[in-house]
């Protein structure tokens, strides 16, 4: 299945269906009078989370997207039927945008998350409706009003408990393929990876999701490379594994373009936790490996972790790292936050 996390689809709600104008006539049955109908409503369109979909391509397909008209009222008293609603699936953590692509309209993380884009309109009123004492006979009927139409943005942010980054060819997915059975393209060239791959990770009876999304290079946020927009996959992620190639010749400078373009990037990212890795360790030789180390660290803040996913080396206590952050973050719900104290109210 190809990956795409945005489209633009329009949508519109059902028109409200017509009231009849109608008059009761039956042999032998006195009394006759109006007894036309209400219309029916037109169909709301929803948006709803379901499980299993990780992608929109289905929206590339098709674009349009429009509820019913309600049924026009008939005679004796017989209101229309309501429109069908239209019910667009969005896979978990989809944000949906108006057409400025900028007002959030909502952001569904849960699964079963509903949320009303177009209410359909109202049904006419029939000429039964209009009847008083002095028009008893009203030849008048409402149409129905019509329904609403927008084109709106669907964009898609993957629910991950963990979020790889750094340089193209930096070993993030010959990392998620070594702790998870995610299959990601692997190459010895730039760019392998031109889309997000998500993984089931376990450790020590603990399991997460982790994220590893296409490489960025300096400039990323002015759109060189592959761009930045694949870094709102890793917005909602609780900490970020920075694996930088130890193989190259400043992984320090490596480091710092990364950290330029998440901070350049916002909605969070820098202030997020961060575990440093040095990666392809198997392919330096010792001395040199510890050089790179001190490099590192006095630009990271932190001695890194070294990591080697053809050996094993240092695997199991990343994953580890990574699970005792995710499990913290886990603990802490917003709603517990205590309000502030408020001062006792005095006669």
């Amino acid at each position: 299945m190809k990956f795409l996390d945005e489209a633009k689809v329009f949508i519109r709600s059902g028109d409200g269906g017509a009231g009849s104008v109608s008059f009761r006539r039956e042999k032998f049955i006195e009394f006759g009078g109006p007894d036309g109908g209400d219309g029916g409503r037109g169909g709301d369109v929803w948006a709803e989370c379901v499980d299993g979909l990780n992608t929109l391509i289905d929206y590339r397909y098709q674009q349009h997207f429009k509820a019913k008209t309600g049924v026009h009222g008939m005679g004796r008293n017989m209101a229309g039927g309501r429109g069908a609603d239209v019910t667009l699936k969005i896979p978990v953590g989809t944000q949906i945008f108006d057409e400025d692509n900028e007002t959030l309209i909502a952001d569904l993380t849960r699964v079963g998350e509903r949320v009303l884009l177009a209410k359909g309109g109202n049904g006419g009123f029939g000429n039964a409706h209009f009847k008083t004492s002095t028009n008893q006979a009203p030849r008048r009927a409402n149409p129905g009003l019509p329904g609403l139409e927008r084109w709106i943005w669907l964009r898609l942010k993957l629910i991950a408990d963990a979020g790889l980054v750094g340089l193209p060819n930096a070993g993030k997915s010959t990392f998620l393929a070594a702790v998870s059975a995610a299959k990601p393209k692997i190459a010895d060239y730039p760019f392998t990876t031109l889309h997000p791959n998500l993984g089931v990770v376990r450790s020590d009876g603990r399991e997460f999701v982790m994220a590893d999304i296409p490489g960025l290079i300096e400039g990323a946020h002015e759109g060189t490379g592959l761009g930045d927009r694949f870094l709102g996959h890793v917005e909602r992620c609780r900490v970020l594994l920075h694996l930088v190639d130890g193989t190259q010749e400043d992984p320090a400078e490596a480091y710092v373009v990364v950290r330029g373009e998440l901070e350049a990037y916002g909605g969070g990212l820098g202030e997020k936790r961060e575990i440093v890795a040095l990666s392809k360790a198997d392919a330096i030789p010792a001395d040199e490996l510890e050089k790179k180390k001190r490099q590192l660290a006095k630009v990271a803040g932190s001695p890194p972790i070294v990591l080697s996913a053809a050996t094993g080396q240092g695997m199991e206590a990343a994953l580890r790292m990574l699970a005792r952050i995710i499990d913290e973050g886990r603990t802490i719900d917003p709603n517990d936050v205590p309000s502030p104290k408020s001062e006792h109210w005095r006669p």
